[in-house]
């Protein structure tokens, strides 16, 4: 939001500083982002002086240059030569001495040099209003009044005061300061001084020559519709005063009419919207809303399918406005408008948000209105723009305010305590001065006793209902620097789980980057196309769009649309990983799970000179998540196929019948959702379960065994059903002590074995950590496994 310090200073009397009042604005709670100085005119004027016309005469060597002879206040008159027509003796002009910049209205700045036109010196130039950026004009040069004073800078002379723009990162919950008035109101609290609203005593209707009904048929949408009708009006160029104070924030002058009611919401906080009233059709207006799909032009000539829940100002043939968001292309203020109906109101805040994020359309007004305006404003401000309509652009009020506003809104009632407050803040404030700053941020002190106040809120004020935000407002007021630091400490300890999450995130996170993966951050919200079980998706009551409208479910098109949009930028060779949770609900109830995935696709490492560089691949996921599991020293873990849909083959390892990470190539149905080339290899990790089972490892240091491992091997023929992973289920129950690890070198299918029938090779690795194995104690390990096997796996042992 952006503030000019003139403009402020028009509703606040203060001797502060720019700076200070930035230091000020911050402080209570409007940080200030940037400041800058803004000159009304480029340039400012800066060195020119302001001089008079003693002599003119003919240039002797061109028919239309003369040369002057120019008293500028310093006591060496100046000879200037000037090509303008009108330059005459006895004039006072604006001149622009050697060395000084000029910066004209079109074109780049220049400085002036003492240089010769001609065979003849010219020490200055007698300037145009265009060469000083004052104006457009070039046909001759200014021609000031007699009474301007030699040598006064011309900076003085027209007035212009620099003027200096405060960036203010105003906060959603602010919306009472999204005004000159408001940031006035709260700076007013700090100085404990006044503010000033300006003054409506003189409105006046001058006559009822066109009153155009009105009617509201939807006051949930619309609690408030003020309005009247201005006659006579001359649409034309805005005064300078008005064009100036517009530009210093960065609004484009467009004509006096609309640029009167950006100066009202600007300053005021109130967005109005001014009609051609010609254009309004049957003499009515009707707010209200329309049959889903009816076509509406609007102000950017865009025409746009409106909802049935988009609030309209009609006429009594067809839409006019998309309430509180944008004007139509139709019903607008144009250079041939005379008559004008003026609209100030209170919109609801939730059916302007929607409106305005269903259409994508952000404007100052939607900015205001979606945030809660004042709804006691309305027939202020409409006053105020009326007197100023009628000041600038003429007419008369020619109709009656018309005030519709059948439910009053009404202010939030406050309990406070002072025990509270003074808990909240950590110090006593004396409760008159709590008082006093209530009293200034305009909430009515209703009762009052010795334990506390019970407040009045205005309604615009929509982020004050609770105590904690009434002791908000005071703390902000005092100061948050006037409040003491304790010279005391007090903590207490809390046992909190080993490791921290943090930690074994940061260890996960660590390896992966050294191996070249890339951490991404995704949204949480998705589109409801992405969800596998809608009917246990967390919708969103109000979405930002239709593709954020739910909660996501699972990690993995987070990170398919990652690798699309790198993809679509010819970055083909991704290795990516995210943190992040997924969302569900079940039996009414929401469910936040963590997790964790990893995305392979493209080449594996990058080309060399010297090697080929591979294409990723399911073993390539396996190995990384195979890496992560030994790092965290997870075991006992069981292995089966996974069961899911988004993958098109893959494994999930299984910790105490949970599934602890699902991994393999995802299915080209998926890929098809994001527009994804595959092939994409992913991994998914319930880290949930990861920080439980890293939580009961215990490190105990193992002196390196002085023992020798021993190896053997068996080749057995299974049922093709049979996996790897039951085998070393089998084994690792068959042996937990001795045995230390079991591995498969070979695997074989072929017309040499019976139907349904593959082999696998095994190895086992045996140690004992105190003793030299004997043969004869490994020979009966390898008979109790040669009997399980066959027993729970029907498994033959290859002689």
């Amino acid at each position: 939001m952006k503030i000019s310090y003139n403009w402020l200073k028009q509703y606040i009397d203060t001797d502060k500083t720019p700076e200070e009042l930035s230091r000020i604005l911050t402080g209570i709670g409007l940080e200030v982002e940037s400041l800058e100085k803004v000159q009304a005119v480029p340039g400012g004027l800066e060195g020119l002086l302001i001089g008079y016309v003693k002599d003119r005469w003919q240039h002797p060597n061109a028919d239309r240059l003369s040369l002057t002879k120019v008293d500028v206040g310093s006591g060496t008159d100046l000879q200037i030569v000037c090509g303008a027509p009108n330059v005459a003796a006895g004039q006072k002009v604006v001149v622009a001495v050697v060395g000084t910049t000029v910066h004209p209205t079109t074109g780049e700045p220049f400085k002036i040099n003492k240089s010769k036109i001609r065979g003849e010196e010219s020490e200055g130039m007698i300037c145009a209003e265009d060469e000083i950026g004052l104006g457009h004009s070039h046909e001759g040069i200014m021609i000031l009044d007699a009474n301007a004073p030699v040598g006064a800078p011309a900076k003085e002379y027209f007035k212009l005061n620099d003027d200096y723009l405060y960036e203010i990162g105003l906060t959603p919950n602010r919306a009472d300061a999204a005004s000159h008035l408001g940031a006035a109101r709260d700076i007013a609290a700090f100085l404990k001084t006044k503010f000033t609203r300006p003054d409506v005593s003189a409105f006046k209707v001058d006559n009822h020559d066109r009153t155009i009904g009105v009617s509201v048929e939807n006051t949930e949408a619309c609690p408030r519709y003020s309005s009247l009708t201005i006659s006579g009006v001359e649409v034309k160029e805005s005064p300078e005063w008005l064009k100036q104070k517009l530009a210093v924030i960065g609004i484009r002058s467009i004509n006096n009419i609309v640029d009167i009611t950006n100066y009202v919401l600007h300053g005021l906080g109130q967005p109005l919207h001014a009609f051609d009233a010609d254009a309004v059709k049957g003499n009515k207006v009707i707010v209200k809303t329309c049959p889903g799909g009816t076509t509406f032009k609007t102000l950017d000539e865009v025409e746009r399918k409106l909802s049935a829940d988009d609030l309209m100002i009609c006429n009594a043939e067809e839409p006019m406005c998309i309430a509180g968001v944008f004007g139509g292309v139709g019903s607008g203020v144009k250079s041939t408008t005379t008559n004008i109906f003026l609209e100030s109101a209170y919109f609801n805040p939730v059916w302007v948000r929607k409106t305005s994020k269903r259409h994508g359309l952000k404007t100052d007004a939607s900015f205001r209105f979606e945030r809660g305006t004042d709804p006691d404003i309305t027939v202020f401000a409409l006053k105020y723009a009326a007197m100023l309509i009628t000041e600038v652009a003429g007419g008369t009020v020619s109709s009656e305010i018309s005030d519709i506003y059948p439910n009053p809104v009404r202010p939030f009632d406050v309990e406070v305590t002072y025990a509270h407050i003074y808990r909240l803040i950590g110090q006593a404030i004396p409760p008159d001065e709590i008082k006093s700053i209530i009293r200034a941020l305009d909430i009515q002190i209703v009762n009052e006793t010795a334990e506390g106040l019970s407040l009045r809120v205005p309604p615009y004020r929509v982020d004050v209902t609770r105590d904690v935000d009434v002791t908000e407002e005071v703390l902000r007021i005092y100061g948050y620097n006037n409040i003491a630091i304790p010279t005391q400490i007090r903590a207490s300890l809390n046992n909190s789980v080993r490791p921290e999450k943090d930690d074994v995130q940061n260890a996960i996170s660590d390896l992966l980057t050294a191996n070249g993966f890339n951490e991404i951050l995704s949204n949480s919200l998705t589109r409801s196309a992405y969800s596998s079980d809608p009917d246990h998706a967390v919708k969103i009551l109000n979405p930002l769009s239709n593709e954020l409208d739910v909660m996501r479910q699972s990690m993995i098109y987070s990170g398919l649309e990652a690798i699309t949009y790198n993809q679509n930028r010819k970055n083909l060779d991704l290795k990516l990983y995210e943190f992040g949770k997924v969302y569900n609900v079940k039996d009414d109830k929401y469910m936040e799970t963590q997790r964790f995935s990893i995305f392979i696709t493209g080449a594996d490492k990058s080309e060399q000179w010297n090697q080929q560089p591979g294409k990723a691949s399911f073993y390539k996921i396996k190995a990384v998540v195979d890496g992560l599991i030994e790092k965290l020293n997870i075991k006992d873990m069981t292995v089966e196929d996974t069961t899911c849909s988004k993958t098109a083959f893959g494994l999930q390892y299984m910790l105490n019948n949970k599934q602890l990470v699902k991994f393999g190539q995802v299915a080209d149905a998926a890929l098809k959702k994001t527009d994804t080339d595959g092939p994409v290899f992913y991994a998914d990790f319930n880290f949930d379960i990861v920080l439980n089972a890293v939580r009961k490892n215990k490190i105990v240091y193992l002196e390196v065994s002085k023992f020798p491992a021993v190896r053997r091997d068996l080749s057995m023929l299974v049922d093709k059903a049979v996996t790897f992973g039951q085998l070393k289920q089998i084994a690792q129950k068959s042996e937990r002590k001795l045995l230390k690890d079991v591995n498969v070198f070979d695997v074989y299918e072929g017309d040499k074995l019976p139907a349904g029938k593959k082999s696998y090779a095994l190895s086992f690795i045996f140690q004992d950590e105190e003793k030299t194995l004997t043969d004869k104690a490994i020979d009966a390990m390898m008979q109790k496994l040669i009997y399980n096997f066959g027993k729970e796996a029907g498994a033959e042992i290859r002689k």
